[in-house]
């Protein structure tokens, strides 16, 4: 049986992209351990990141916080252990999510938008711990 996928447009739709892919996420053997020691309210953390991909795929104005500052204080609880592995994994179950339940110009957006911010956080991650460590970036 085929599941039929539907337009990316609501905010209740993104609520459902955002709860799906942190089901996979927080049973996934790389990324679940980071995720659970660090998020101790899952249905606040939901409720944030609804916020902030309504903001970023439907120009809401619902999100506020700082989502570099956040990985790199998640990175510095972990001991510095976030790869960009870690990433790679995380967009694969993002874009698979994506496939399962949408299709359309807004779900592709949040592909490429996941594929970006991935790589710049990964680098501000990099950059903070070379920061903390007293070395110098080109930034």
């Amino acid at each position: 049986m085929e599941r039929t996928t539907t337009l990316l447009n609501s905010r209740e739709q993104v609520a459902l992209l955002v709860d799906e892919f942190y089901k996979k996420v927080r049973v996934n053997e790389l990324l679940g351990p980071i995720f659970n020691e660090v998020i101790t309210d899952w249905p606040g953390h939901l409720s944030h990141l609804t916020d902030f991909w309504e903001t970023s795929l439907l120009r809401a104005k619902s999100y506020s916080g700082n989502p570099i500052e956040k990985h790199q204080e998640v990175d510095k609880t972990v001991d510095h252990s976030i790869e960009m592995e870690h990433f790679g994994i995380w967009l694969q179950l993002w874009f698979e999510t994506i496939d399962l339940y949408f299709h359309g110009e807004v779900a592709q957006l949040a592909k490429n938008r996941a594929r970006n911010m991935s790589t710049f956080i990964f680098l501000k991650i990099y950059e903070a711990r070379k920061n903390s460590s007293g070395q110098k970036t080109n930034s």
